[in-house]
């Protein structure tokens, strides 16, 4: 397993994404104290981090973006994963989930977002924004899953210049139960106001229960869509690669994807892979969070980054693939 660049001594730190200021890398990540003792716990107790970094290995911690709201709110029970781009006038826009509890317990996610004019103090908007509806998308009704998903909000400008677009992890609401995730999809023109559209894929037989924290870039020429998925929430025939970390072949970064192509890009020893192109030479690279070591403990922290590369129509991810390149 590849060694951490980023890490609490107190705190279990999982999810995370990063924004570039043009001077300073920033990385935004979840994460909660290790006073719960049961790493299941920190789910929801989770506050969104910070810290920053000039070379991507070294990073220093500053003052947490975000925090849960008071009871009754869309992020009364947690503020889970997200995304932070730049808009035209400059102002900061962090995307992220808000969970709350339903009567019967499950929990209901919701997208919401805050602004930030120098990427350190935040301000939350009024939300959600945006959130799971029919005939698209499962909703808590359904009864199959423990709860409403729509979260992870991946958020990047229109490839044509018009708008943004917002990938979220989502469900449908037929299909067989461990085929049904779907990467939901919405339009924006100005960041503040969305559009709520169908999802870009389709359940299926050989797919995934849940397509988490989904990210699409144009790697070297090459549209990509990395998204983690483990076996228990994988249909049988994933299951059996133990797959982590995926990555999805694509037309474009609109799709079309070809998830039945999807292949393990890291194992579950590491999830959350996360693609970031380096500023001074351009080289795009791979984090991921420690997900889980050799006993199947849980481990967290950020791992140091490595380069990525394609070999044939496979990206692939490490030191021995820089070298064979």
């Amino acid at each position: 397993m590849t060694g951490v660049a980023f890490d609490l001594p107190g705190s279990w730190v999982w999810d995370f994404w990063f924004a570039d200021d043009g001077e300073r890398y920033h990385l935004f990540f979840l994460y909660a104290s290790r006073a719960l003792h049961d790493p299941d716990a920190r789910h929801y107790r989770a506050s969104v981090g910070h810290a920053v970094s000039d070379d991507l290995r070294t990073w220093t911690q500053v003052p947490d973006a975000l925090v849960r709201s008071d009871a009754v709110a869309f992020d009364d029970l947690a503020t889970w994963t997200g995304s932070t781009v730049r808009a035209d006038d400059g102002t900061w826009f962090l995307f992220y989930t808000g969970s709350t509890l339903a009567a019967e317990g499950k929990n209901i996610q919701t997208i919401g977002y805050a602004t930030s004019a120098d990427l350190v103090t935040w301000t939350k908007q009024p939300g959600p924004v945006l959130r799971a509806q029919g005939p698209w998308y499962e909703t808590i009704d359904s009864g199959a899953w423990h709860d409403e998903a729509f979260r992870d909000p991946w958020v990047f400008r229109d490839p044509d210049g018009d708008g943004w677009h917002m990938l979220v992890t989502a469900r449908a609401p037929e299909g067989p139960e461990l085929g049904r995730g779907v990467i939901g999809h919405a339009w924006s023109a100005d960041l503040r106001m969305w559009e709520l559209r169908p999802p870009l894929t389709a359940p299926s037989a050989n797919g995934f229960g849940q397509l988490e924290v989904t990210q699409v870039e144009v790697v070297d020429g090459r549209p990509v869509l990395l998204f983690s998925c483990l076996a228990e929430h994988s249909t049988p025939a994933r299951a059996e690669a133990r797959g982590g970390t995926w990555a999805v072949p694509a037309a474009g970064l609109l799709g079309p994807f070809d998830i039945d192509g999807a292949y393990p890009l890291t194992d579950e020893r590491l999830y959350v892979g996360r693609l970031l192109r380096r500023r001074d030479d351009g080289q795009w690279l791979l984090f991921a969070f420690r997900n889980a070591d050799e006993a199947g403990e849980f481990v967290g922290g950020v791992t140091e980054p490595v380069p990525v590369f394609w070999d044939g129509g496979r990206l692939v991810a490490g030191e021995a693939a820089a070298a064979d390149a």
